[in-house]
């Protein structure tokens, strides 16, 4: 009989927070239990504003969970995102002392204490330190180095730091609904697990999760994590634009968006067709799209401006993944691949070993 262990998760958005709770039985065998995804409220740019109305929010959502699942959750898993996160890449490196010069298990971990060894300004905190390569004795490109022989071990880590109060105050409200935090896991790390597959992050690819509140990115290459990067512009920009520049309600341009929202490049578009949803409110449908169009077309250009290279073609030769709500808007791909010129698609869980609740 299979091993089972409940596993859950709370993804703490600025738009909806969203909850799951799933029978891990193996890697390739993830049973869904339970689903909660309720509107946020309390949270701005992925950083709590209003500890009562995030706590509720949160709340509201394990109860989903539970209510589906059957199951009491005790601790759960926490996504962190907003423009406090900030990167870096580091190297550590140890000699190895023994006559037999062969790398053991703690060796590595020497080695990474060095790398995670780095200055954290102060009011910030150290959120993972991921190793992306070993080198032994110069030999780049070692992904297990245990067990081989060497004088010298070198190990390339990514490090990401957090603000200590924003990620507090946001343990904090988990907390104080009764879940205990097992461990604090950044977005887009947890969005590149499942949308994109290892040819890609073998190659080299850029991922953006268009959110709510801010565009979460991850670039890959040679199979580990190479950069890291949190805009505070998504899909709550796009609404406010429409909402300012059609003189709408902030909800009823929430509705237009995504209800008529298109940005395809070569859209020919009825000058004159008007869309409405309620209460006498409508606008020209070319305005709607065109207000759309400009503002992701900045998004697009800023995820670029985000890479720590200007190359990016040859830092990434799959080009750009989308996932997250804002890449739903009809045409963006197409808008991404004649703007950006690169290879676009958009992203949705690649891992077939997850089966349950079919929403």
């Amino acid at each position: 009989m299979a091993r089972t262990k409940v596993i859950s998760a709370i993804d703490v958005g600025t738009t909806k927070i969203a909850t799951i709770m799933a029978n891990a039985k193996a890697e390739n065998d993830i049973e869904i239990l339970g689903v909660g995804v309720v509107p946020s409220h309390g949270l701005h740019k992925g950083i709590v504003v209003n500890m009562d109305e995030a706590r509720g929010s949160i709340a509201a959502s394990v109860r989903d969970a539970e209510r589906i699942s059957g199951i009491r959750m005790d601790s759960a898993y926490i996504g962190v995102t907003g423009r406090h996160i900030s990167c870096l890449n580091n190297q550590g490196v140890v000699s190895i002392p023994r006559s037999d010069r062969l790398v053991r298990p703690e060796d590595l971990k020497r080695a990474l204490s060095v790398a995670r060894s780095v200055f954290v300004p102060e009011g910030k905190k150290l959120l993972h330190a991921i190793p992306r390569y070993y080198a032994l004795d110069g030999q780049e490109g070692v992904r297990q180095p245990v067990g081989m022989h060497g004088t010298r071990l070198d190990v390339e880590t990514h490090i990401i730091t957090a603000s200590a109060t924003a990620v507090q105050n946001l343990v904090k409200c988990v907390r104080s609904t009764g879940i205990e935090v097992e461990d604090l896991i950044l977005e887009p790390l947890a969005s590149s697990e499942a949308v994109l597959t290892q040819e890609e992050k073998e190659a080299g690819v850029i991922m953006a999760d268009i959110g709510g509140g801010t565009t979460d990115i991850a670039v890959f290459k040679g199979g580990n994590i190479y950069h890291t990067a949190i805009i505070p512009v998504a899909g709550y920009q796009v609404t406010s634009d429409i909402s300012i520049g059609l003189g709408l309600p902030f909800s009823i341009a929430e509705k237009m968006k995504k209800s008529y929202g298109n940005v395809t490049p070569d859209l020919e578009i009825d000058q004159e067709e008007q869309v409405g949803i309620e209460n006498g409110h409508s606008a020209s449908y070319h305005d709607l799209c065109d207000v759309i169009r400009s503002r992701m077309e900045e998004l697009l250009q800023l995820i670029l401006l985000e890479m720590p290279t200007t190359d990016y073609r040859s830092l990434a030769p799959f080009g750009l993944v989308l996932t997250g709500g804002t890449a739903n808007l009809t045409g963006v791909e197409e808008l991404g691949r004649s703007l950006l010129r690169m290879p676009v698609r958009k992203g949705c869980p690649v891992n077939s070993g997850i089966y349950g609740i079919s929403d």
